[in-house]
């Protein structure tokens, strides 16, 4: 035990709700683990007094091994709710094959449910821009996905997000023949691919358990997107 779920005046001041399970999945089943003569293992001195009639066992907390984990992610924004759904059977899947993984979206309510019954999925609510950038230079990101389906809304689209998926240090998988397709150099800076859901997750897969090919992409992004910086600084001057 970690917390004091057998006894319901510990649990005095937490959410209603809360004390509502506890007392069912906790305190409920106190008797019946009596007479089972249950021992327990606890994680605290505190409880490992308190439970000594039960010859309780201290057992410390330790991490939980593994391997290394890594995190697929779309940042894209309710303009691209077409692509959030064309994603999410990719995103299954890819989840399926590679236990490592874990999938960020950004999104509300509607995406929760959309994305509700997968595993190891988290929807990350909406921010205001200085607060998403430094939700993008948090480390731990993987793959970043920028699909872009043929729709007129994003006939206008620019590359920028090119720019979110360097400064999140992530390798990034782009659809060949949208605008990214001229700026991206496949296979140095980034992946291209078609809008073929095999093929994203062909990539993806292939992406997540090649760490050299990734961090070569990432160090390539990394300059590509200065050379644009200093391209765009250059015509703001003559604009000036």
């Amino acid at each position: 035990m970690d917390d004091d779920v057998l006894d319901t005046a510990a649990s005095k001041g937490t959410p209603l709700r809360y004390r509502f399970k506890l007392a069912c999945l906790g305190a409920g089943r106190k008797s019946w683990l009596l007479r089972q003569k249950a021992k327990i293992w606890v994680s605290t001195p505190y409880l490992l007094e308190k439970y000594s009639a039960w010859s309780a066992k201290l057992v410390p907390p330790s991490p939980v091994s593994g391997q290394p984990s890594c995190t697929v992610f779309y940042h894209g924004s309710a303009t691209h709710d077409a692509e959030i759904r064309w994603l999410r059977p990719i995103v299954e899947e890819v989840l399926k094959l590679d236990e490592r993984c874990s999938f960020e979206i950004v999104g509300g309510m509607d995406v929760y449910r959309l994305y509700h019954g997968l595993a190891r999925v988290r929807v990350v609510h909406p921010m205001k821009w200085a607060a998403f950038q430094k939700f993008l230079a948090l480390p731990g990101r993987t793959v970043g996905l920028v699909p872009v389906l043929d729709t007129r809304f994003n006939k206008a689209r620019s590359y920028t997000k090119f720019f979110d998926i360097t400064r999140s240090g992530a390798a990034g998988i782009y659809t060949r023949g949208s605008i990214f397709g001229s700026i991206v150099n496949h296979e140095v800076d980034g992946l291209l691919q078609e809008n073929d859901p095999e093929q994203w997750i062909e990539s993806i897969l292939d992406l997540l358990a090649d760490a050299g090919l990734r961090e070569k992409m990432v160090r390539n992004a990394k300059r590509r997107a200065e050379e644009l910086r200093l391209s765009a600084q250059e015509s703001y001057t003559c604009l000036c």
